[in-house]
């Protein structure tokens, strides 16, 4: 790493924490430290020349860039030129050439190692009364997002199959490990939408030694395997996940019962299993010991009318039927977080044209997010109040309003800056969650959308069909 001049790549690093409160009497202020991010540069074995955009000013531009509800790059070097006259600097170019290139020349392994060391570290310091049963609790989900149509980008992430060449969008899948306490983004993967090893299970498979003995789980019905279980027993974990009755049917006259729809029972090692090699497979046991629970549903307008929960939590007095009821319910803020850094920060639609960059952008958007998490988190504990019970949205829309006039306060009196982070973090505790328990809606869709047909071949075919008077069918 270059550090030419670390007085200035110090107040590089302040700048960044004063964008995020992390600096002051706050609580959770040691998660963006000057310590991890020379760690991850060091690891990255990163070089730089002390110019306009250094790795730090680079990250800091490109968070810009995400969390602004216009991700162009010509907005995000327009910002970096305000912030440097607001600074007595000079002005730098407003063409965007400079900065697109200093983000190829940052490593994804910086941006991936910054990006989970600060989700890890603010899962690591959460208040005991956010855990469950005080016992850590993580979830695990697959998403898909859509990239930019280059040839680079088609070749590592292919559009589905099924579309007709040319009609589509490259297409990743990404999967998630989430912490239930607070949010956070602990391990990400991102891979191929279709191809063998490119599903979900596969990618938590590649996920889940970031997981420590004694945590919890927590996914949907593709989780609950025998390989995948008998797997996360030999780590010290236990699951808590949804029967897939696809695959294997419940019995509650069988085994040794616990209650009414409430059994522990056997699981005999299949025959085969195709994701595992041989010596791994020699190494499982037998048979595994799981808990089936039938929950029944009675709330009305809910789809589903009973599930059954398949866990390793075995003990009815330690972890009643109710507690399964409770937790597997729980799964539903992985489907809102995803939602978060989905739609509300528009990463479902990447804007980068090769591969390499279209991983940074991911990775970039996990960092903001965290990020916003760890504010949210400051939030909570300052106020006694829960981090899930407080708007992601109404979060990051107070921090986007803030920010400028922390920027201003750059270098001013710290107990006015201490103030104003204050009254930032009571802005964002009032935006609460509305307490709406059962609701449901129907899943229609209101909106009428502009009749325009789909294209039916590719663009420059029919751009050229519109140029030779072809009448469209």
């Amino acid at each position: 790493m270059c550090l030419s001049n670390p007085v200035r790549i110090r107040r590089q690093v302040r700048f960044l924490q004063r964008q995020f409160l992390q600096e002051g009497g706050l609580p959770f202020t040691n998660i963006l430290s000057m310590e991890h991010i020379s760690q991850a540069l060091t690891d990255a074995e990163v070089t730089w020349k002390d110019r306009v955009y250094p790795p730090l000013v680079t990250l800091w531009v490109f968070l810009s860039q995400v969390l602004s509800q216009d991700h162009s790059c010509r907005g995000a070097v327009a910002r970096l030129i305000a912030h440097r006259l607001a600074h007595g600097e000079s002005e730098c170019s407003a063409l965007t050439g400079s900065y697109c290139r200093a983000r190829r020349r940052l490593p994804e392994r910086f941006f991936s190692a910054v990006a989970c060391q600060v989700g890890r570290v603010l899962d690591s310091q959460v208040d005991p009364k956010w855990l469950w049963k005080g016992r850590r609790v993580y979830m695990f989900d697959g998403t898909t997002v859509t990239m930019a149509d280059t040839p680079a980008n088609q070749q590592a992430y292919p559009q589905i199959p099924t579309q007709r060449p040319g009609l589509g969008s490259p297409i990743a899948r990404v999967g998630a490990i989430l912490s239930l306490s607070c949010g956070s983004i602990v391990g990400l993967g991102v891979c191929c939408y279709a191809g063998k090893g490119q599903g979900e299970v596969s990618l938590l498979r590649k996920l889940w030694d970031i997981l420590s003995p004694g945590d919890i789980l927590l996914g949907d019905r593709l989780m609950a395997n025998w390989a995948n279980i008998a797997m996360l027993q030999q780590r010290g974990l236990d699951l808590v996940s949804r029967l897939n009755k696809a695959n294997r049917k419940a019995d509650f006259r069988k085994g040794e019962r616990l209650g009414k729809d409430d059994h522990i029972v056997r699981w005999k090692k299949p025959s085969s299993i195709r994701a595992v090699d041989r010596a791994t497979y020699q190494s499982l046991p037998d048979f595994i010991t799981v808990r089936e629970t039938r929950i029944h549903v009675l709330t009305r307008g809910f789809r589903t009318k009973s599930i059954i929960v398949v866990t390793t939590l075995l003990d009815p007095e330690q972890t009643t039927k109710e507690d399964l009821a409770f937790i597997y319910r729980q799964r539903w803020n992985n489907e809102l977080d995803l939602r978060s850094i989905k739609s509300t920060m528009q990463m479902h639609d990447l804007r980068c044209k090769t591969p390499e960059l279209v991983r940074k952008e991911i990775w970039t958007h996990v960092l903001a997010y965290n990020l916003i998490r760890t504010v949210m988190a400051q939030a909570a504990s300052e106020h006694d109040i829960q981090p899930r019970t407080i708007s992601f949205k109404g979060a990051m829309q107070t921090l986007e309003a803030f920010q400028p006039v922390i920027e201003f306060m750059v270098g001013r009196n710290a107990e006015l800056r201490q103030e104003l982070y204050d009254q930032l973090l009571k802005c964002i505790a009032s935006h609460r969650v509305a307490d709406r328990p059962d609701r449901f809606e129907p899943r229609k869709r209101k909106r009428r959308f502009k009749l325009y047909d789909f294209l039916d071949k590719p663009r420059n075919e029919a751009k050229l069909d519109m140029l030779k008077g072809v009448k469209e069918k």
